[in-house]
């Protein structure tokens, strides 16, 4: 396939071709499709939803997606939506880096379910992953049925090549490749590590900016689509399947990426974090993690999401008799977080790049001693300009429950507790 080349605009309309002359002129399908191909719709609505929430591609193809192998199961235990029934404790939890593998591994070998909730048949909820991979994938693609795949890479460039194009990713980057969509992996830069949320329920979508007004926060302008690139290439090649929380594979014997020309406005896209707007106080006050959203997941609660992307991007903090570090609290929500550069302004240390940590529906967390003390002592009259760093958080309205090899994992830092042992008691009655 070509390099990466990108069209602008999420929730738009494109219109992409290889070869000129693939696109139909005033119909979808017409008898017969340029060049000997074939028509074939990928929707990731239902039909009837409304105009402006439709989502639905029409690829014109080589051949179509029916023609593979019958699928049998695939191996690949460490990745599942498995979060199990046993109790979940409501202990803070945080996991250095997931080791790099020390045997040959590609982006789907290499995937490791850390929680989730819901499950992909009550279309609601999330899976949540990281991935340590250390080869391309050679011969294999993979699509996910089950939800939409949101990847955060923290170490090392993905070459994503999709139906719909390529996509060249790098950390403080992320990617979105949307449910079905068949994709390879490869690593430019080597060994790679990261994130991903596995998204159940409806599609990912900018968020509502109300008072914010018409600008701030992620521009759709900033979110790039790929413009259509085609292999054409036969052999004994393999398409691994995720469907209903398992994985399955099939032979094929072509590559799935061959499609010449598509339209619609259901294709994989990536955006750049650093070119977040990010909004905060200028009087007082640490605002809510709110104005940090990047994308968010509808649910059936009007105001509420069944998943959170939000970001804590390099910004300036000039708020006045604040604390300016995110304060001492407890959500209805839950949160997962994970950093992807740099220090991250709450903790002092022991959360690394490529680490993890979580915290559950009414679990008391917040600043660390060393960085309360800071804080608290800090001199006002001055800005604290934050730089040098990239976290997020995955949230959601769901308790985010730990799958068993998560919370058994050698990487899982046990001792997570201790970081608040040093806030001693303050208080003295008048």
């Amino acid at each position: 396939m070509s390099s990466s080349a990108y069209q602008s605009g999420f929730g738009n309309e494109f219109a992409t071709e290889a070869i000129p002359g693939t696109l139909p002129v005033g119909r979808n399908s017409p008898q017969r499709a340029a060049h000997g191909l074939y028509a074939e719709q990928l929707t990731g609505t239902a039909f009837t939803a409304p105009r402006h929430a439709n989502r639905r591609s029409w690829l014109y193809r080589i051949r179509p997606a029916a023609m593979h192998g019958a699928f049998s199961p695939f191996a690949q235990p460490r990745f599942h939506n498995d979060f199990g029934d046993h109790p979940v404790p409501p202990d803070q939890m945080r996991w250095n880096p997931l080791p790099l593998p020390e045997a040959p591994a590609d982006f789907v070998e290499g995937l490791y379910t850390m929680a989730g909730n819901g499950s992909p048949a009550a279309q609601v909820g999330v899976g949540i992953h990281l991935y340590a991979a250390n080869r391309d994938m050679q011969g294999r693609w993979f699509y996910d049925a089950d939800g939409e795949l949101l990847i955060v890479p923290q170490q090392g460039c993905l070459h994503l090549e999709t139906e719909l194009g390529v996509l060249d990713v790098e950390p403080q980057e992320i990617a979105l490749i949307p449910r079905g969509i068949r994709f390879r992996v490869a690593l430019p830069d080597g060994p790679s590590r990261g994130y991903v949320c596995e998204n159940f329920g409806q599609m990912l979508k900018l968020p509502d900016l109300g008072p914010i007004g018409s600008n701030g926060l992620a521009n759709a302008r900033d979110f790039l689509f790929p413009v259509a690139a085609y292999e054409d290439r036969e052999g004994d090649f393999e398409l691994v399947a995720k469907f209903q929380g398992h994985l399955w594979r099939a032979d094929i014997g072509h590559s799935p990426l061959d499609v010449v020309g598509w339209h619609g406005n259901y294709a994989p896209c990536k955006y750049d974090l650093r070119r977040f707007n990010t909004i905060g106080s200028i009087s007082y006050d640490h605002p809510d993690p709110s104005i940090f959203l990047v994308l968010h997941s509808p649910s059936d609660t009007p105001g509420t999401s069944n998943m959170d992307l939000a970001i804590f991007p390099p910004r300036w903090l000039v708020a006045q008799d604040t604390f300016r570090p995110p304060w001492f609290h407890r959500n209805i929500a839950s949160e997962f977080m994970g950093l992807i550069h740099g220090v991250y302004d709450a903790k002092a240390e022991g959360f690394a790049p490529g680490g993890a940590s979580l915290h559950n529906s009414m679990t008391g967390h917040g600043p660390d001693a060393a960085t309360f003390e800071k804080a608290s002592n800090a001199d006002l009259s001055r800005p604290d300009v934050v730089t040098d760093t990239m976290a997020f958080m995955f949230e959601t309205r769901a308790v985010i429950r730990p799958t068993l090899q998560a919370m058994q994992a050698p990487h899982r830092q046990r001792d997570y507790q201790a970081c608040w042992a040093g806030l001693h008691r303050q208080f003295r009655a008048p």
